[in-house]
């Protein structure tokens, strides 16, 4: 496409990134992160036989994508992390609260994979899954760490 030929209408562009997730159904998807972390829903399209081809919602300031899987389009494999026997990607959140937000999306149905609790680096963090496979952190700063205790505190091993 020659962008130089683009509508003059169009508002700036606004550097970001945005993960773009596979779940087996977006709908679910959806209804969890509002329930876990107050989601506010942008926008769904479907394919003609209703599944959802894209999906957005906005959490905590950022936009997350989705779509269901679709292995007709991938060899037949599936995509999702369940069916990858999990994801090497994590979701980070940084958070006021973070107890709260903790708590939240395990009363809506996270399973807690490292519990919440105050870290070496200043961080209260812990770790969820939600019930699609996706790992999610949960951190707020608690303390300031000097730089070289972290380091010191790495090259021991972390004793």
């Amino acid at each position: 496409m020659d962008t130089s030929q683009t509508s003059p209408d169009l508002p700036p562009v606004e550097p970001s990134v945005s993960p773009y997730i596979i779940v087996e159904d977006s709908r679910a998807a959806i209804e969890f992160y509002k329930n876990a972390f107050g989601a506010e829903e942008l926008g769904l399209l479907e394919t003609p036989d209703g599944k959802v081809m894209h999906a957005a919602v906005k959490i905590n300031g950022t936009t997350i994508m989705m779509n269901d899987d679709f292995p007709e389009y991938n060899d037949g494999k599936s995509s999702t992390p369940t069916a990858l026997g999990g994801t090497p990607v994590t979701i980070h959140l940084t958070v006021p609260n973070v107890d709260d937000w903790f708590s939240r999306a395990v009363d809506a149905g996270a399973s807690i994979e490292m519990p919440l609790e105050d870290q070496f680096w200043g961080d209260r963090f812990g770790v969820i899954k939600d019930p699609f496979g996706h790992l999610w952190s949960l951190g707020q700063p608690v303390k300031i760490v000097n730089p070289e205790d972290l380091k010191k505190f790495a090259a021991g091993g972390g004793q």
